[in-house]
């Protein structure tokens, strides 16, 4: 059986699964029925400094989109960091981190970006024996008014300062949680770095608003006819986590930094993703809002399950697996010639791949032979766009098929290159022809 322990920056869990600062590790009780479900770690909901707690609202707080299944696959969130007190979280992060010592308990810490306020803060929550911190430098909305969160996150010079103060002020390992509100999520990275930051954490939620209630005109979630902007999380911000974590693994500048990958981990799978572009653990929330604490133990079991098949033994035979194969356009092989294939046995003659095809990509697949209803590709007239494959409601029944060397492109009227050759060295590149002369 694959072995799935974890050790990320020194801090070892049972397992890559750990519970992101978020409601579902807002206090002890939730966190012990975590760790029953076997979760390996949490980060604790974010704390602020001492003094009067933040106030959240007190009438809805998510925003949601839905598949046509009613699936969620995204929430909308506007609430804040926690609003207990900062004494009673230390003290029930003190009890639970002695009663599981084998689990991760990192906590997530968000304070004014002021020196003395990090200096006041940190001393306390050490104290508590968590494993690390978390800088919360993510948060889109509420905090980031106040020059907190994502405003901190967006500014690479604060990064960096906030970092070598943290550094210089505990013997905890520093995560940095970075927005993905932000151009290049490499610039606050490589700050994050520079200031001695032990590992990053992405993405955060993502800037949004949800919906728009066409009966009073108020943003969801609507709080007495007003509306705000909130962090958008779940599945569907997978895509976007996944480009950011694989841009900060392959990023020469920081390459090696340990990443914590965060955005849309549902199953096994994505969180398989994640590890091969990268990242040394994962960290799920909306998961776990949507199905309980309990999805964990699929996740757990399809990990172990997939290695186990593919022989890998442990997390190091996947993580960073596929950072190398992440590339820029302009190196991609305009050589290698694809054609899509329809399955005839598998196709239930929907006729979807047609119509996509005809009205809106290359008018490669035909409706009727012989006056007969039948979708076949037209080599001829395929560009080998895939369309037709994310479209079919069938899975397999359309497959795209590699066209060996030597063999004649119809569609071009060439032979099939065998050849590496990119937008770098193509004729069409101006830049190509300069260097040429």
């Amino acid at each position: 059986m694959a072995d799935i322990r974890n050790n990320f920056v020194g801090i070892k869990s049972p397992n890559p699964f750990w519970l992101a600062s978020a409601p579902p590790t807002d206090k002890a009780y939730n966190v012990v029925r975590a760790f029953k479900a076997g979760w390996g770690g949490v980060v604790w909901k974010t704390l602020g400094e001492e003094g009067p707690p933040v106030v959240n609202v007190n009438g809805p707080r998510y925003g949601a989109i839905w598949g046509a299944d009613r699936r969620l696959l995204g929430l909308n969130n506007i609430e804040l960091i926690t609003d207990r007190e900062l004494q009673t979280n230390l003290r029930e992060i003190k009890q639970v981190k002695m009663d599981w010592p084998d689990r991760a308990l990192v906590v997530s810490l968000m304070v004014p970006c002021v020196e003395e306020a990090w200096k006041a803060i940190l001393p306390v929550v050490e104290e508590t024996g968590a494993d690390g911190i978390e800088l919360n430098f993510g948060c889109p909305h509420g905090m980031s008014e106040r020059g907190m969160g994502s405003a901190v996150g967006q500014v690479p010079e604060y990064i960096e300062m906030v970092v070598r103060w943290c550094k210089a002020n505990t013997r905890m390992p520093v995560i940095t949680k970075l927005t993905p509100n932000i151009t290049d999520i490499r610039r606050p990275a490589r700050a994050a770095k520079a200031g001695g930051t032990d590992a990053v954490s992405l993405i955060n939620t993502i800037n949004s608003i949800t919906a728009v209630d066409l009966d009073n005109f108020s943003p969801e979630p609507s709080i007495d006819g007003k509306g705000s902007h909130g962090g958008y999380c779940g599945p569907a911000v997978k895509p976007i986590a996944l480009n950011m974590v694989a841009e900060i693994a392959r990023d020469p500048e920081t390459y090696g930094l340990p990443i914590s990958g965060i955005g849309g981990v549902t199953t096994w799978r994505d969180a398989a993703e994640f590890l091969a572009l990268g990242a040394g653990n994962v960290q799920v929330c909306t998961a776990a809002m949507t199905y309980g604490f309990k999805i964990v133990q699929e996740m757990i079991d399809g990990l172990k399950n997939w290695m186990d098949v593919k022989g890998h033994t442990s997390l190091d035979d996947i993580v960073g697996r596929a950072t190398p194969n992440v590339t820029d356009w302009q190196y991609l092989n305009l050589n290698y010639i694809a054609k899509a294939r329809i399955d005839q046995d598998l196709c239930i003659k929907c006729g979807r791949c047609h119509i996509a095809c005809e009205d809106t990509s290359h008018q490669a697949i035909t409706s009727f032979v012989n006056g007969q209803r039948h979708f076949e590709v037209m080599e001829e007239e395929c560009v080998g766009c895939n369309l037709c494959v994310n479209v079919c409601p069938v899975e397999s029944c359309i497959t795209m098929e590699p066209l060996p060397a030597g063999v004649l492109d119809k569609r071009t009227g060439k032979t099939v290159s065998p050849s590496y050759a990119n937008w770098t060295t193509h004729p069409n590149n101006p830049m190509a022809k300069v260097a040429a002369e």
